[in-house]
């Protein structure tokens, strides 16, 4: 790739962010628009367009959304969990690298209806206290 997508770029390192978990194969980080505290994206390191796409990835990434949602559930004290991903713009896709959302969920905000209704804060500093809570995923 000539022009790398966003996600490539924070895979390679070029562009920060606030990174939960990374192996091989994959890197977790917190999302900058959080639905709900914790909210995590799981992305391949290696570009792949969507979960439809050849070659398939989401076997490869499947440790690190075991692990990064175990995680998220224990140290942020979530009570369940919310794992999706958006394949096309028809599907709400709009960064066009596979990612699997990791939402975690807590009593106050229950049900699929309020997955999409945000409780989180964007605030920066926000971002750095989940990250703080998470520790060394």
């Amino acid at each position: 790739m000539t022009d790398p997508c966003l996600f490539c770029k924070i895979v390679a390192g070029d562009i920060p962010s606030r990174t939960v978990y990374t192996d091989a194969h994959a890197v977790a980080f917190l999302d900058i628009a959080p639905f709900h505290r914790g909210h995590t994206l799981v992305v391949p390191r290696r570009h792949v367009a969507d979960v439809l796409a050849e070659p398939p990835a989401l076997a490869e990434i499947a440790p690190a959304i075991e692990h990064t949602s175990k995680l998220l559930v224990d140290r942020l004290g979530a009570d369940g969990l919310n794992v999706f991903s958006s394949a096309g713009a028809v599907a709400g896709q709009d960064v066009f690298h596979l990612h699997v959302h990791l939402v975690p969920r807590y009593e106050a905000a229950a049900g699929l209806r309020g997955l999409f209704q945000r409780t989180a804060s964007d605030d920066p500093a926000e971002l750095d206290a989940v990250l703080a809570e998470l520790g060394d995923g």
